[in-house]
């Protein structure tokens, strides 16, 4: 028999709805980017990117666990002397709610050149509304004891 190696062609994409208020923010990052992988898939393989869309709501009420609010800091510099910025994860909550989820996202997918192509297929929304019903997405749930 021969190995099945699957082309390019082939990759069929679903789209799936996360609440990001049903989990904490790691559990929702973690299952977000298991889903832009496509790792469930049985014809997954590394070279090729067979991940699916991905639609992240209410990015507002996201969760976070002990005292990452005030703890939890987000930092940027701008490549010059003394040019570090730091952003609380309370503060960036009010600013921009979904880089939030974006930023999670991104430190849990595996850096290579499949990375922007899978991020341009996560779409963050800080309601309940989203753009993408005529894709007919499937929800996915992340409350404790269903999956």
């Amino acid at each position: 028999m021969k190995t099945y190696s699957i082309k390019p062609s082939d990759i069929e994409r679903k789209w799936y709805v996360v609440d990001a208020s049903d989990a904490p923010l790691g559990r929702v990052a973690t299952q977000v980017a298991t889903l832009l992988t496509g790792k469930g898939k049985p014809q997954f393989s590394q070279h090729i990117d067979c991940g699916d869309y991905v639609v992240v709501i209410n990015a507002d009420q996201l969760k976070v666990t002990g005292k990452k609010l005030e703890d939890k800091i987000y930092y940027r510099h701008s490549h010059y002397p003394g040019g570090l910025k730091e952003t609380p994860l309370k503060k960036q909550m009010e600013k921009d709610s979904t880089k939030v989820i974006e930023t999670a996202v991104r430190g849990m997918l595996p850096v290579n050149k499949l990375r922007d192509g899978r991020l341009q297929r996560l779409k963050v929304y800080a309601g309940a509304e989203h753009k993408h019903d005529p894709q007919q997405p499937t929800a996915i749930s992340l409350k404790k004891g269903n999956n």
